[in-house]
């Protein structure tokens, strides 16, 4: 009797100790994710070039999407209009980090948007010119990142398009109007070009209609190598330019190795999939506690030549045995 009254009390005990963990469990469970904001200048289809090395960044510093962390996700499709409300959407929704990736306007439509939620840039153009932060190594504020640019590239490029056509002849380059770092580096081929005494065309464009007049004055103007700019709506509209291009047999020189890949000659610059991982650590980090201003900006270290030899053959373009021999990648 005493045995039964005794296992009644332990269950009961047993019962009573339950009642209090399992609320305490249940809480537990039911907090809510950190949630982060990404907002891209780039397309949604080209989420796959993109998200990877983001989330291995993440995965790195101990966040894995939909278990730990949640994201929340704007494109704004190359229509740099569409991003102060998309980044005004994700301050309104109180996200713990904004991570702006691919493109100087998101990241500026981003600091417009806040001063105080931690901002993330991944962008291939200079941080500094447009006042993202006023130091590389001090960024201060509530601004950090990554930059895949570096002002060398646009020299480097130039380079190639004149090894193209070593008999000489005008190149141009493609701008974006609405997109400072672009017009950044079309003064700075011009200054590059005008030490080497190389004719240079600058061509704008910002919709595809003013890329096709684009097109239409290398014809006119007997261009014979073009070289893109990096930005963004190119990147977005890399099939179009590689259709174009060789409609009018015209070689080009392009800033993204994916544009190489997608059947673009010859492509210079660093790496966007480094830059993105880069992106997402600085977000895990900023996400564990520490602070954007005490992260120094990022810049590349590594950049490679990427071929299109089939695309070269197609063309009946001869690449010159210097830039093979220079080349990291060589797509046949």
């Amino acid at each position: 009797m005493q045995f039964d009254q005794l296992k009644r009390r332990d269950f009961i005990t047993l019962l009573g100790g339950a009642a209090v963990t399992w609320p305490l469990a249940a809480r537990a469970q039911q907090q809510p994710l950190p949630v982060i904001g990404f907002l891209s200048s780039l397309a949604q289809n080209d989420q796959g070039l993109i998200i990877p090395g983001f989330h291995q960044g993440l995965n790195g510093a101990g966040f894995i999407e939909g278990r730990s962390i949640a994201i929340e996700y704007r494109w704004a499709e190359g229509d740099y209009q569409r991003l102060p409300a998309l980044a005004a959407d994700l301050v309104n929704r109180k996200v713990a980090v904004i991570a702006a990736i691919s493109g100087t306007p998101a990241a500026l439509a981003a600091k417009m948007a806040t001063t105080t939620i931690p901002i993330v840039f991944a962008i291939g153009g200079d941080p500094i010119a447009p006042g993202l932060v006023p130091s590389l190594h001090r960024p201060a504020g509530n601004v950090t990142g990554v930059s895949f640019y570096s002002s060398p590239l646009v020299t480097k490029r130039l380079d190639l398009a004149r090894e193209l056509i070593p008999d000489g002849g005008i190149i141009a380059v493609l701008v974006n109007p609405e997109n400072p770092p672009s017009v950044e580096e079309g003064i700075a081929a011009q200054t590059a070009a005008a030490a080497l005494k190389q004719p240079l065309l600058i061509l704008n464009a910002s919709t595809l209609g003013q890329i096709d007049d684009a097109f239409t004055s290398c014809r006119q103007q007997q261009v014979r190598a073009l070289i893109t700019s990096s930005d963004p709506f190119f990147f977005n509209e890399r099939a179009t330019l590689v259709v174009l291009m060789a409609r009018d047999a015209l070689p080009m020189i392009f800033a993204e190795r994916e544009q190489a890949r997608a059947g673009g000659l010859i492509s210079y610059g660093s790496s966007r999939a480094d830059a993105y991982r880069q992106a997402g650590s600085y977000v895990g980090r900023i996400v564990k506690g520490e602070k954007p201003a005490d992260l120094p900006v990022i810049l590349p270290t590594k950049f490679d030549v990427v071929v299109n030899l089939k695309t070269a053959k197609s063309l009946r373009i001869n690449i010159p045995t210097t830039v093979l021999a220079r080349a990291d990648e060589v797509i046949e």
